[in-house]
């Protein structure tokens, strides 16, 4: 098996109007690595990460994920892939007349999976996610940092082989956005391959790892920060 988890070579992005969102993006991704996408507003982070996530589909060249072409994916085979993969969102977008437990468990039951086994899951990543005596509250009874703790619960829930998080601390402060990165080296480091888009520099030089730096829609810088 290739150590690559994703290739992209040469990727396109164009809307009607002929305005190009990503352009000629090629990069590759290893099978349990920590990166940034990072950028201005309006850089194509969010673009590229939704690419990932078959969310949008290229109009040119080709993205590899875990050995699937996304650019011939059959549309019945995108949910399928979209079960591998966790998305975290900068609004965590959590069902506000669901409890904790049932945001969470949620991707199981679609997944018709026995109670037992959605019970056993979701009270595994509560407690990684430091949150397990939270299950039977209400999102809007907790904090921001709380709330995206539960997402990213919710996005690892299915055992994901790839991660993707859009500015998952962009409305947190910064202590608790610390909480929350640790919170993705954690999962990193139990093997998922994780990718978040920020434009968080003193996170980013924390954290340091991979970064891979767009600007217009174009990959302009591709470098390894270094711990200092």
């Amino acid at each position: 098996m290739s150590a690559n988890l994703v290739r992209l070579n040469r990727v396109g992005l164009r809307y009607a109007t002929d305005r190009y969102a990503l352009q000629s993006i090629s990069f590759d991704l290893q099978r349990g690595e920590f990166a940034y996408i990072t950028g201005n507003n309006g850089a194509g982070k969010t673009t590229l990460l939704k690419l990932l996530f078959a969310m949008e589909k290229a109009s040119e060249g080709n993205i590899l994920v875990n050995n699937k072409d996304l650019s011939s994916l059959a549309k019945g085979k995108v949910f399928q892939y979209r079960r591998e993969v966790g998305f975290v969102f900068q609004d965590f977008k959590l069902l506000p007349d669901l409890t904790v437990y049932d945001n969470v468990s949620l991707p199981l039951e679609i997944r018709k999976m026995t109670p037992s086994e959605v019970d056993y899951r979701v009270r595994g990543v509560l407690s990684l996610v430091g949150l397990a005596d939270r299950a039977r509250d209400y999102p809007l009874t907790l904090s921001g940092g709380e709330q995206q703790r539960v997402a990213i619960a919710r996005s690892i829930i299915g055992k994901p082989f790839l991660l993707l998080a859009d500015e998952p601390t962009g409305n947190l402060d910064a202590d608790t956005a610390r909480e929350i990165m640790s919170l993705f080296l954690e999962i990193n480091e139990m093997g998922t391959t994780v990718v978040i888009a920020t434009h968080d520099k003193a996170l980013m030089e924390e954290f340091p790892s991979r970064v891979i730096e767009l600007n217009k829609g174009r990959v302009i810088a591709d470098r390894r920060m270094m711990d200092v």
